[in-house]
């Protein structure tokens, strides 16, 4: 079992949670699979009951492969990433709400 990083970007739909105005969001989540495929099937059924709408899911790969690849990994990170291996669950880490109008990118909210 791995936990995985996630980038799922979502939509609107009636009884979401999201902010008044925002156009859809942007979640990192940290899910445990036995693969990726595993672990974004999981995670988008997970938001699915939650009222959200997921559009898109990128990977960035396990705690290894992202450090392989030179990211910057701090302590509360590395903690939810154990939670969510503890747990066998999806950790819902941090949300970015879109707006009409507003200049970024969604993976924007991982560097």
């Amino acid at each position: 079992m791995n936990v995985y990083t996630l980038l799922v970007e979502v939509g609107r739909s009636k009884d979401d949670g999201l902010p008044a105005g925002s156009t859809g969001a942007a979640l990192i989540c940290y899910a445990a699979g036995g693969d990726e495929a595993e672990a974004v099937r999981e995670t988008v059924a997970i938001l699915k009951q939650a009222d959200l709408a997921p559009l898109d899911v990128t990977g960035y790969g396990t705690l290894e492969e992202r450090l392989a690849e030179g990211h910057e990994i701090d302590a509360d990170e590395r903690a939810l990433m154990q939670r969510a291996l503890d747990e066998n669950s999806v950790i819902i880490a941090q949300m970015q709400p879109f707006f009409k109008g507003c200049e970024g990118d969604a993976d924007d909210i991982l560097h």
